[in-house]
């Protein structure tokens, strides 16, 4: 069985091709159960390896750089931080077709969960805060900057004429005039004037588990970066609402022009995504639909 493909040029991936990998380069876990793993994640297909592991394969050419950036940071940031993470065991060379390099990561028990489902909003929202709060406390010296890994940790800029292309784009499905005027305030906010720090880059609902209704990890760093932090704030609309959205925003003691070029980031992400994966990630395009429908209200 494959994961569904998202990309026009994807490469294909199988239960077989990780067997196969597996037995040419780690034979000790050749023998464990596989299944893919149902995500709405775009950049690797995910299987699960036994009950402890899980191997991720990028789809794409442009996400082969995240296996080598996540295999170096993400060891020396979870100690840090007050949420689990992943941590990667191994790293795997391109073999049996397979072009690019991929990796098999400890297993983190857990689902993604919307607002109506967690136990706590408020609480979470306090924990999530904390979070972020750590990771921006870390030493960014030597850590991948935004202009060469990630746009959403630069200026919205850099991310004009494409949300704007997007915007058009859906016409008809979405108040795009509303949309316009959120994303001109966004530009016209002061952009960010403090020292690099780090930001976990997609940090969106579909990233964020939970266990028995308690936030528990945070997973997906292939966008992890240090430049402006804003990009980090699109949570706020991707899972919280009312209350504790305010309680998020306040633990974090985020200014006002930040707040605005987060809701920037949030919105710029949600109009790309829908156009591109309308037809190929529906989980994705509805998790996008909802955060566009809390910007706008």
């Amino acid at each position: 069985m494959s994961p569904q493909k998202m990309h026009p040029n994807e490469v294909t991936t199988d239960v077989l091709l990780v067997r196969r990998l597996l037995t040419s380069q780690f034979p000790q876990w050749a023998n464990l159960a596989i299944k893919p793993v149902d995500s709405a994640g775009t950049d690797n297909a995910i299987f699960r390896l036994g009950n402890e592991m899980s191997v991720r394969l990028p789809r794409i050419d442009w996400a082969q750089g995240q296996v080598d950036k996540e295999h170096e940071w993400m060891p020396r940031l979870a100690p840090h931080l007050p949420l689990s993470i992943p941590i990667p065991l191994a790293k795997g060379q391109p073999d049996q077709g397979y072009p690019y390099s991929w990796s098999v990561y400890q297993w983190l028990e857990g689902d993604n969960a919307s607002i109506d489902q967690i136990l706590d909003p408020c609480q979470t929202a306090i924990e999530l805060a904390q979070f972020i709060t750590a990771l921006q406390q870390l030493d960014p010296t030597g850590g991948p900057l935004a202009e060469e890994h990630n746009l959403r940790g630069m200026s919205l800029k850099n991310r004009d004429r494409i949300t704007r292309e997007s915007i058009a784009n859906l016409r008809g499905i979405i108040d795009t005039n509303a949309a316009l005027a959120v994303w001109e305030e966004a530009l016209q906010a002061s952009e960010w004037n403090h020292k690099p720090v780090w930001f976990h880059g997609d940090l969106l609902i579909g990233n964020i588990l939970f266990d028995r209704g308690r936030l528990s990890a945070v997973i997906d760093f292939g966008g992890l970066g240090v430049g402006d932090p804003a990009c980090d704030l699109m949570i706020a609309w991707s899972l919280f609402s009312g209350e504790s959205r305010d309680v998020f925003r306040k633990q974090l003691n985020v200014d006002d022009a930040t707040w605005v070029r987060g809701r920037g980031q949030a919105l710029s992400q949600a109009v790309i995504f829908i156009p591109y994966y309308l037809n190929t990630n529906p989980v994705g395009v509805g998790y996008a639909r909802q955060m566009i429908n809390e910007i706008l209200a």
